[in-house]
């Protein structure tokens, strides 16, 4: 049985243009072309520090060739990829700490569902560790179609 949600989605307008889109994520974090899996931020709570992002998959994922060719299916890796992107985004933006954040670790992870392309996959977080001098925490949940897909705890440190 997977965890509660980190916040309710239900309170949060999910058709709402982003707070920020994929040009202000590519301003903030320096992954491009077939590495960038953040695609927009709907809603963040600093006080809180939890923070709301999404990929829309395509048909045009880079991966669709090769992985499970008839059924593409998001690699877990890719998902993993994502939750990374979005801690370094919060840290970067929201936590305003001005250095590159590198991906450190990957704490627990644990995938229950699918992700096709035509899916939009929702990325609940919320920030539990602030190192002042290096390193970032954060769980991260994937859900789409209101059920969850993954979660993970995911490590970032200052480069």
């Amino acid at each position: 049985m997977p965890p509660p949600l980190l916040f309710d989605l239900s309170q949060i307008d999910l058709k709402a243009e982003p707070v920020f889109g994929r040009d202000a994520i590519m301003q903030v974090n320096p992954q491009s072309f077939e590495m960038q899996q953040l695609d927009g931020i709907l809603w963040y709570d600093k006080e809180n520090r939890l923070i709301l992002g999404y990929k829309d998959v395509t048909e045009n994922e880079f991966w669709i060739r090769g992985h499970i060719p008839g059924r593409p299916l998001m690699p877990a890796v890719i998902m993993i990829e994502a939750a990374a992107q979005l801690l370094s985004f919060y840290v970067r933006r929201i936590h305003e700490a001005d250095v590159f954040i590198g991906f450190a670790s990957i704490d627990s992870a644990k995938f229950r569902h699918t992700v096709q392309p035509g899916q939009r996959l929702y990325l609940l977080g919320h920030l539990t560790k602030c190192s002042s001098t290096r390193k970032y925490t954060a769980d991260i949940q994937g859900v789409v179609d209101g059920k969850m897909v993954f979660d993970t705890t995911v490590s970032g440190l200052r480069v």
